[in-house]
């Protein structure tokens, strides 16, 4: 046994498989503990055999992106080990996330609540962008809820960098309900603003208790964002006419913010209306959010702590496919995934140019290093 061999072996011992919260094609999840603290965490083994190329780009990306990123708002990825001829990640534990959260009806919202999860989701975001990573998967099952009431993104399968600005990118991402109208339209280069529009669905979302803009395919997603919107014009929206999937939806009259959102305060909807500008451009920034008047206004965020919890302990999920790709972040504490109905992802790559780009990748992770080593 070489050196790297023992490394591996030992960091193996450290973590405990306990009780499976999920299996799909290419994945199983445990709960599990560390051996010498007892601490939970959620272990992911990742079936490396199952891939022809031999490992799946959102086991690559979720590694790569998390190693890369320490934030308080950010799911920790603790450790990463091989056995026999499967990958393990091991994350930090969560006991629910937004999604549950939502739908559970005992729970009460106060404006103060809404505010802290926000709060805590633009922190992360700005995190992410800061570091010019996108996200391109926000929705409310991938914002993980921790004991403590901590707010902390997962599920950086579809993660991508963008410091490159003139780099071609597949417009198949993100959760259709929460996909801006640029990448419905086909857009190819986008920026850190699609993933500001998801967050203005997802705030919207926490308002009313439901999804905002639920679309039963993209057409009807178009649709029913310029029905609640109105249909954008070239004066709004310059350019979007010439995007590669453009095609007319029909005009509909912009309907005020005001007449759904009848509680929400001025700061509140003009936050919102910030995140669902038509033009990419003119959206607020993750950083520009965090200095909004909406922040520092009465009644302040709750703290964490304090915030609504679920009535009931998360129950283990079984993993979801994806166009018939398994979405390896879907079962039980600490990872999450798309709901088939709100509109199917692709998990492959689109682009050979992409595609050789994830191989380098690949190659140059090395899973013997420490997960939190720089």
């Amino acid at each position: 046994m070489d050196a790297v061999e023992r490394e591996n072996f030992a960091r193996q011992k450290r973590w405990a498989k306990e009780q499976k919260v999920g299996e799909g094609t290419y994945a199983v999840v445990y709960r599990g503990r560390e051996v010498s603290t007892g601490r939970r965490v959620a272990i992911k083994k990742i079936k490396v055999g199952q891939f022809k190329d031999g490992l799946d780009m959102s086991a690559i990306r979720e590694v790569k992106y998390l190693r890369e990123l320490k934030h308080p708002n950010v799911i920790e990825l603790l450790d990463v080990f091989s056995s026999k001829t499967n990958l393990n990640l091991v994350l930090e534990f969560l006991d629910s996330d937004l999604e549950m959260i939502i739908k559970d009806r005992s729970l009460v919202f106060l404006p103060a609540d809404i505010k802290s999860w926000m709060a805590m989701t633009f922190r992360g975001l700005e995190f992410c962008h800061r570091n010019f990573i996108l996200h391109r998967d926000l929705k409310p099952n991938n914002l993980l809820i921790a004991s403590d009431g901590q707010l902390k993104i997962a599920d950086f399968g579809l993660a991508r960098d963008f410091a490159d600005p003139g780099y071609k990118m597949t417009c198949q991402v993100i959760t259709r309900w929460y996909r801006p109208p640029e990448l419905l339209f086909g857009s190819r280069y986008y920026s850190s603003a699609v993933d500001i529009w998801s967050v203005g669905c997802i705030f919207a979302e926490l308002m009313l208790r439901t999804p905002y803009l639920a679309g039963e395919s993209d057409m009807d997603q178009l649709k029913t964002i310029f029905r609640a919107l109105g249909t954008p014009t070239e004066q709004e929206w310059p350019g979007h006419t010439k995007l590669p999937d453009y095609v007319p939806v029909g005009q509909f009259p912009k309907t005020p913010l005001r007449d759904l959102f009848t509680a929400a305060s001025a700061d509140t909807l003009n936050l919102l209306s910030k995140c669902l500008l038509y033009e990419p451009r003119k959206r607020i920034s993750a950083s520009e959010a965090l200095h909004h008047p909406y922040f520092f206004a009465i009644p302040h965020p709750s703290h964490p702590s304090k915030l609504p919890k679920c009535s009931t302990q998360m129950a283990p999920r079984p993993l979801e496919e994806v166009d018939g790709n398994v979405d390896m972040t879907s079962a039980g504490p600490g990872v999450k995934a798309a709901a088939p109905s709100k509109g199917k992802l692709k998990r492959k790559l689109t682009s050979p140019m992409e595609e050789s780009r994830a191989r380098s990748i690949a190659r140059k992770l090395d899973f013997t290093k420490q997960a939190n080593s720089p």
